[in-house]
């Protein structure tokens, strides 16, 4: 199995931690927790900051010295409504004690306390549609350059339905030449409906030194280093991701593959 495509190490608990170290690559961290009401996750963010995204279900959460109340309202994630979130910087810690059972992931990069602990959505969060086609997909944006919460993180999410493309046309964000492209790394944290349902994702470069196209399944997450990467949701599956991304500067610039540049200047028109 291509080293890209991490597979869940449980069902309960912490299923995924990605780091720099275990990736590879310098920037990028992601973990996940499933948790059953009554149950417990805590962490300090170190040198990281993080955003906790309340995926699925609801959890009481304090962090960086503060009581957030009970944060998360939709139960399952196809529901498609606005996530609640929480930002905290570098150098702080956080717990969530679940009241349901929930699903929080931690998207973390590199902090500067520049920016303080504080809620993020569902206020102030629109599903926004993307696409044109086969290519239209659906976005709740929840830190992206547009919003100026952290020192490094970009995170969105994205639901992809059956039988259309996602991330797409193919792009890549893999050199630090802004304005023309940023470096980023990204992670997909992916979910199907129905759950016993696959998508498809490859991740390639214009060379072809990188080029895996791996089944994705119910709470996959797949590491893109480099290159251009494409989703795909066959007919009768429906897709969603969450993207983080993170680099040297938090700008998001990328270049199409060549193969697909006619059908973004097209769809521009």
């Amino acid at each position: 199995m291509t080293s890209l495509l991490r597979k869940p190490f449980g069902s309960h608990g912490k299923v995924h931690e990605i780091t720099p170290q275990s990736a590879g690559w310098r920037y990028v961290g992601f973990s996940l927790y499933r948790l059953r009401a009554g149950e417990s996750a805590s962490e300090a963010t170190g040198t990281n900051e993080v955003i906790l995204v309340m995926v699925e279900g609801r959890a009481a959460i304090t962090a960086a010295g503060q009581d957030w109340g009970v944060l998360g309202k939709r139960m399952d994630v196809f529901e498609k409504t606005p996530p609640h979130c929480l930002y905290v910087p570098n150098g702080q810690d956080w717990a969530a004690v679940a009241e349901t059972d929930c699903t929080i992931a931690v998207c973390a990069a590199p902090g500067k306390g520049g920016h303080p602990a504080r809620r993020i959505g569902p206020d102030g969060i629109t599903l926004t549609e993307r696409g044109k086609g086969t290519n239209t997909r659906y976005i709740n944006n929840i830190a992206m350059e547009a919003e100026d919460y952290c020192d490094s993180l970009l995170v969105t999410e994205v639901f992809t339905p059956a039988g259309h493309w996602s991330s797409f046309p193919s792009h890549r964000h893999d050199e630090d030449d802004f304005p023309r492209i940023t470096y980023l790394e990204e992670t997909y944290y992916h979910r199907l409906n129905p759950g016993t349902g696959f998508g498809i994702q490859r991740v390639y470069t214009d060379d072809g030194s990188l080029d895996e196209t791996m089944a994705v399944k119910d709470g996959d997450v797949v590491c893109v280093p480099r290159g251009h990467h494409p989703c795909g949701a066959p007919y009768g599956f429906e897709m969603y991701y969450l993207n983080v991304m993170a680099g040297p500067r938090r700008n998001w610039r990328f270049v199409p593959a060549p193969e697909v540049e006619w059908i973004m200047e097209r769809d521009a028109k």
